[in-house]
C-alpha cells in the first residue's frame, strides 16, 4: 500500500469520526432547547445520517473497519437500531473481490490451477468478507468444500486500520476521558494479525473441533457436552482453506428458520454452551462470534455450525480459575472472592470498591434482553454508571471535571478484553434473535468444573499438593510425609504448620488448597482466618501496655474507660477480663442472630459492652468470653493508650516482628488474592452435641453450638467481617507470623533470628497497608491534574461502615478521629506517671515517667518475668484463677503429669499457635478445614514427640481413636 493510499484512508477515517463526533456534541446542546416531545425526532434522524456515514466509511475502506461494524451490528442491546438495522448488511456480504485475483492467489499458494484442483469451481461466492472471499467447490474425489482466499494486499490494509484505530481510541480517551478503550484495541492490536495466517485459522479449527467433541457425538450427552457441528479442515496454507461443505442456514434468514421449525431459544443456548465449554473447560476459544459466523444445520436436529476461527485466545490454567471464581463470585454475591479473583487475573483497581466491582461483573453476567429492549437496556446501564461515577466522585473528592478524567481501572489484562467480546457478541447474538438468554445459569455449570477439576485432587494425585519450599530439618522431611498421609484421609484442605526452636525456624511447610472452590495452592505468606487463635495476640497487648506502663492488671477498668463502670462493672479490673472472670462471658451472645453484621461496628460492639450487665460477680468464676473478650480487651487498649486498636497492634507486634503484611484484626483492602476462605468438616460437625454441656463454656455459646460452628464460617468468609476489628475472633495470619510471635513470647519477649530467606516473598516483605496506584496523568491531561487520591477522605459515616472506612483511611489517609490506623496520642485516663517496675502485681514494665522509651531492637517486653504475667503464676498469682484453663490472656499448657510447658490459644476449628517456654519451643498450625481440632493434635503431638519434648496434654488426648465416645474432651483445642 503506497502512502498516498495510507495518507487517504486516515484522513477519511478521522473526518468521519470528527462529523460524528460533532453532530452527536452539537445536539447535546440543541436538544437544551427543544421540547421532550421533539427531542426522541432529533436523536432518531442524528443516528441515522451518522449510522450511514459510518456504514458508507466501512465498505469503502472494507479491512478491519468491517470487522468493527460487524462487532456494532450484534450489539442490540445497546446501540440505537438505526446502527443494527444499517451496519447487519455487513454480515452477509461485501462486494466480491474479481475472479482473476481469487485464481490467482489459489494458484499461487497450492501451485496448482484452479480446474487441477476442483471439479468445479462456483464463480459467485457464498460470501466476501473483511479478510477474505469463500467460493463453493468440488474436489475431484468428489468431496464438496469450500474454499475460503485471502484478499490481495489485505495485510498491509489491516495493519495500516490497526494504527488508524489505536490513534481514533486515543483521541476518543482524550476528548471523552471516561471512554478509555485503550486496553481493548491493544489487545485486538496484538491477536488480529494472527487471521491473516490460515494454517493458524486451520490448526485453530482442529483443536476447537477436537475439544467440543464434534467428531465423537453420540445419542448419549454427557454432562457439559455440547451438539454443535464444525467443518472439518481439508487442506491450509496461509492464504488459503479448504473446508468441509456443510449445508446450513443464515441466522439473519428468518423466514428460513421459521419454515424449517428451528427453536431459536434452544439455537441460541447451544451455542452460549459451546463458548462457556471452550472458555471455562478448553481454555481455549473462538474471539469472534458474530451471527455472520454461524449456521443452522438443515438436518434434524438443527445444531448449530460454528465458523471462522480465525481469532481464538488461548487461556493458562490460573487465568481459567479466576475467570470461573469471577464468574461464580458474582452468581453468589461474594466480594472476598471476586476481589481475589480480579486480583489473580491482574485486573488492577485504582481504589477500593468492592460494592462497585460486585455491580459491574453483575451487570457484566446479566441475562440478555430483546432487541426491543435495547433503549430501556441503555437507559438502565447509564444510570448505573452515572451512579458509580458519583460514588467515585465522592470517595476521591473530585469535581466534575476530575471525574471525567478518573479512570478506576488501573491495569486491564489482555485476556479479559478477548473474553469481555465474546460476551459481549453473545449477547447481540441473543438481542438480534430476539431470545433472552440467562447466563449465570446456562455457564455456570461449567465455570464450577473448572475448580471442582481441582477439587478432592490431595497428594495422592497432586504432586505439587506440599509447597515446593526448603526443607529446614529432618523434623519438617517427617512432618511433610505424615501431612500427605492426613491429606490422602480427607482430613485436610489447606494448611500451614511453622516452628521455632532455640529462636530458630525449623518447620515452615504450607500444603493442600485455599478454599473448596479455591483450587490455588497454600503459600507460607497465604492468610488463614483464626478464630480465637486471635485472642492470644490480643491478649498480648494488653500485656505490651501494662509493660509500657499505660495500665495495671489489678487497676478498675472503669478508671480508663469511665463509660464502663455502669451497671454493676465498677469494680471489673484488667486481670478479670484476662481471666476470664469478669462476668460478662455470655454479653452481646445475642448480637449474631439480632444482626450478624452488628459484629462489624466496633463503635457500637464497645458501646454494647460499656453497657453489658454482668451475671456474677468479677474473679468468682472462669467461664469462657467466647465473644465479649475482644471488645472488652480493645476498648481497655484504646482507651488505656489514646490510641487507635491498629495502631498499638502495629506498634507493639506487627514492626517489631517484622511480620508486616501476615497477621491483621481487620483485613485492609488489597490482600483478599491471599485469604484462605473457611469450609467444614461435616463428619465432625456431627459429633458437636457430646460437648454441648460443658461446664466450662458459658451458656450462650453451648445452647447453640452447633448452629455457631455451621454459620459463623459462612459469616466469617464475608468482605465485610474479614474487614472488621473483632480481636477475639477475626485475626487473619499466616502460620509463619504467629510462630514468630509465639517464639518471642517462648524467649521472654525477645525477638528470634530473621524468618528463613528461601522463600519468596519473605516474611514481613509484603506491605502491611497495601496502597491503590494512584492515578496517573498524562501528557494531555496536565492541566486537569487528579488531586492527591492519597489525601481524599471518605465522607460516609454510618454506623454499619464505620470500620470499613476505619480500614479504607490507611490508604486514603484519613485523619478524622474514627480512623483505626490515625495516629492520633489523645490522652489515657490511666495514669502515665507509674515511674517504676513493681513485681508485685500492681505495675508491671513500666518505663520511667511512663514514656514509651524506645525498647531495644531485639526485645518487645521489658518485664524479666513476663512469662509469670502471661500465664498467672508466680508474683503474679493473684491476678491469675486457681486451677483455671487461662493464665493472664492465654490457655495454660501442662504435661500428663501436671507439670506447667507453656501457653497458647486455639481457634474454633483447630487454627492455633503454641509455645513451650522451657525448651524455647513455638508452633503454630493454620487451617481451613474446620474439624474438632484432631488434625492440629496429631500434628503438635508429632512434632513434639519427634523433638522429645513433653506433648501438652490437651493434644496428647488426641489417639488414634476417631471414636468420640473415647475422645471426650477432644474438643477442648477448638474452644480455646
Amino acid at each position: 500500500m503506497g502512502w498516498g493510499n495510507i495518507y487517504r484512508r486516515r484522513m477519511k477515517v478521522f473526518t468521519v469520526a470528527l462529523i460524528i463526533y460533532l453532530d452527536y456534541k452539537a445536539l447535546q446542546q440543541r436538544e437544551k432547547w427543544s421540547s421532550k416531545s421533539k427531542r426522541s425526532t432529533l436523536w432518531e434522524r442524528a443516528h441515522e445520517r451518522n449510522a450511514k456515514r459510518l456504514l458508507n466509511l466501512i465498505v469503502e475502506l472494507e479491512g478491519l473497519w468491517v470487522k468493527l461494524g460487524q462487532y456494532l451490528s450484534t450489539r442490540a442491546d445497546v446501540l440505537p437500531e438505526a446502527y443494527i438495522n444499517l451496519l447487519k448488511q455487513l454480515q452477509d456480504s461485501l462486494p466480491p473481490r474479481p475472479l482473476k485475483e481469487i485464481c490467482r492467489t489459489i494458484e499461487k499458494e497450492l501451485g496448482k490451477s484452479v480446474g487441477d484442483l476442483f471439479s468445479s469451481f462456483v464463480d459467485t461466492p457464498l460470501a466476501t468478507a473483511s479478510i477474505a472471499q469463500v467460493h463453493r467447490a468440488t474436489l475431484r474425489s468428489g468431496q464438496d468444500v469450500v474454499v475460503k482466499i485471502q484478499h490481495e494486499g489485505i495485510k498491509a490494509v489491516i495493519l495500516e486500520d490497526l494504527k488508524n484505530a489505536k490513534s481514533i481510541v486515543d483521541w476518543i480517551a482524550w476528548a471523552e476521558p471516561q471512554y478509555d478503550f485503550n486496553p481493548m484495541i491493544d489487545e485486538w492490536c496484538k491477536e488480529a494479525p494472527k487471521e491473516l495466517d490460515f494454517n493458524i485459522e486451520a490448526e485453530n479449527t482442529r483443536k476447537v473441533s477436537s475439544n467440543l467433541g464434534c467428531k465423537n457425538q453420540n445419542n448419549v450427552m454427557s454432562e457439559n457436552q455440547v451438539d454443535v457441528l464444525i467443518p472439518e479442515v481439508i487442506q491450509s496454507t496461509e492464504k488459503v482453506l479448504i473446508l468441509e461443505y456443510m449445508d446450513g442456514i443464515r441466522l439473519n434468514d428468518s423466514e428460513s428458520l421459521k419454515a424449517f421449525g428451528i427453536d431459536k431459544q434452544k439455537l441460541v443456548e447451544e451455542i452460549t454452551r459451546a463458548y462457556a465449554h471452550q472458555i471455562y473447560i478448553d481454555g481455549f476459544f473462538n474471539g469472534d462470534p458474530h451471527p455472520g459466523n454461524f449456521l443452522v444445520s438443515k438436518e434434524p436436529p438443527h445444531r448449530p455450525i460454528l465458523l471462522d476461527f480465525g481469532l481464538t485466545k488461548s487461556l493458562s490454567s490460573s487465568m481459567k480459575q479466576a475467570l470461573a471464581k469471577m464468574f461464580l463470585a458474582s452468581a453468589e454475591g461474594d466480594h472476598v472472592a471476586l476481589l481475589s479473583a480480579l486480583s489473580e487475573m491482574g485486573l488492577r483497581l485504582r481504589l477500593d470498591l468492592p460494592d462497585q466491582a460486585m455491580e459491574v461483573t453483575t451487570v457484566f453476567f446479566r441475562s440478555s434482553t430483546p432487541a426491543s429492549e435495547a433503549l430501556e437496556n441503555m437507559k438502565s446501564l447509564s444510570e448505573h454508571r452515572t451512579k458509580n461515577m458519583k460514588i467515585i466522585q465522592e470517595k476521591m473528592n473530585l469535581n466534575k471535571k476530575e471525574v471525567k478524567r478518573f479512570n478506576p481501572v488501573d491495569a486491564f489484562p489482555g485476556d479479559i478484553v478477548i473474553f469481555t467480546r465474546v460476551l459481549n457478541l453473545l449477547r447481540g447474538l441473543s438481542s438480534i434473535m430476539d431470545v433472552r438468554i440467562i447466563y449465570l445459569d446456562i455457564m455456570r455449570p461449567f465455570a464450577e468444573s473448572v475448580l471442582q477439576g481441582y477439587i478432592n485432587k490431595g497428594p495422592a494425585v497432586n504432586s505439587q499438593w506440599v509447597c515446593d519450599t526448603p526443607v529446614h530439618s529432618d523434623v519438617e522431611t517427617k512432618l511433610r510425609r505424615f501431612l500427605v498421609e492426613l491429606g490422602n484421609d480427607d482430613k485436610i484442605l489447606g494448611i500451614q504448620v511453622c516452628a521455632y526452636k532455640d529462636g530458630e525456624v525449623i518447620i515452615d511447610t504450607a500444603a493442600g488448597m485455599l478454599g473448596r472452590y479455591d483450587p490455588r495452592p497454600v503459600q507460607p505468606d497465604s492468610l488463614f482466618p483464626v478464630f480465637s487463635v486471635t485472642k492470644g495476640i490480643t491478649a498480648g497487648m494488653i500485656h505490651w501496655l501494662v509493660d509500657k506502663g499505660k495500665l495495671k492488671l489489678g487497676e478498675n477498668i472503669a478508671n480508663i474507660w469511665p463509660e464502663f463502670g455502669s451497671n454493676r462493672k465498677e469494680v471489673i479490673k484488667v486481670h478479670h477480663v484476662l481471666t476470664h472472670t469478669s462476668g460478662l462471658h455470655n454479653a452481646l451472645a445475642d448480637l449474631p442472630r439480632e444482626n450478624p453484621l452488628l459484629i462489624c461496628d466496633w463503635d457500637e460492639c464497645l458501646h454494647r459492652i460499656a453497657m453489658s450487665v454482668p451475671e456474677n460477680e468479677p474473679g468468682r468464676e472462669q467461664l469462657y468470653h467466647y465473644l465479649s473478650f475482644g471488645w472488652l480487651c480493645g476498648g481497655i487498649i484504646e482507651h488505656a493508650s489514646g490510641k487507635k486498636f491498629q495502631e498499638i497492634l502495629e506498634e507493639a507486634f506487627i514492626h517489631p516482628l517484622q511480620i508486616e503484611g501476615e497477621l491483621y484484626i481487620g483485613i485492609p483492602p488489597g490482600v483478599e488474592s491471599r485469604l484462605a476462605t473457611l469450609t467444614v468438616d461435616t463428619d465432625d460437625v456431627r459429633k458437636l452435641s457430646l460437648y454441648s454441656n460443658r461446664p466450662d463454656l458459658p451458656s450462650g455459646f453451648t445452647s447453640n453450638i452447633s448452629e455457631l460452628v455451621t454459620v459463623l464460617p459462612a459469616l466469617f468468609n464475608t468482605l465485610n467481617v474479614r474487614r472488621a476489628i473483632i480481636p477475639a475472633a477475626n485475626g487473619h495470619c499466616s502460620a509463619r507470623a504467629l510462630a514468630r510471635f509465639y517464639a518471642t513470647l517462648a524467649d521472654g519477649g525477645i525477638l528470634p533470628s530473621p524468618h528463613s530467606s528461601s522463600f519468596k516473598p519473605l516474611l514481613g516483605s509484603h506491605p502491611h497497608m497495601p496502597s491503590f496506584p494512584s492515578q496517573k496523568t498524562s501528557k494531555k491531561q496536565k492541566g486537569n491534574k487528579i488531586k492527591n487520591v492519597a489525601a481524599a477522605p471518605d465522607k460516609v459515616n454510618t454506623h454499619k461502615q464505620k470500620h470499613t472506612d476505619d480500614i479504607c483511611c490507611s490508604i486514603k489517609g484519613r485523619s478524622d478521629n474514627r480512623c483505626g490506623f490515625s495516629h492520633d496520642s489523645g490522652g489515657s485516663s490511666s495514669s502515665s506517671s507509674e515511674s517504676t517496675i513493681s513485681n508485685n502485681g500492681n505495675t508491671v514494665g513500666s518505663t520511667e515517667n511512663g514514656d514509651d522509651s524506645p525498647q531495644s531492637d531485639t526485645k518487645i517486653f521489658s518485664n524479666p518475668r513476663i512469662h509469670d504475667a502471661l500465664l498467672g503464676v508466680g508474683e503474679y498469682e493473684n491476678y491469675g484463677f486457681p486451677g483455671g484453663q487461662f493464665g493472664l490472656g492465654f490457655k495454660v499448657y501442662r504435661s500428663k503429669d501436671g507439670s506447667l510447658l507453656g501457653f497458647g490459644h486455639s481457634g474454633m476449628g483447630g487454627s492455633t499457635g503454641y509455645c513451650d517456654i522451657n525448651n524455647k519451643f513455638s508452633i503454630a498450625v493454620t487451617v481451613n478445614k474446620m474439624s474438632l481440632g484432631a488434625v492440629t493434635g496429631k500434628i503438635i503431638q508429632f512434632v513434639c514427640s519427634e523433638l522429645n519434648l513433653h506433648v501438652p496434654a490437651d493434644y496428647a488426648k488426641f489417639s488414634e481413636s476417631e471414636n468420640p465416645e473415647e475422645q471426650s474432651n477432644v474438643w477442648r483445642p477448638l474452644i480455646n
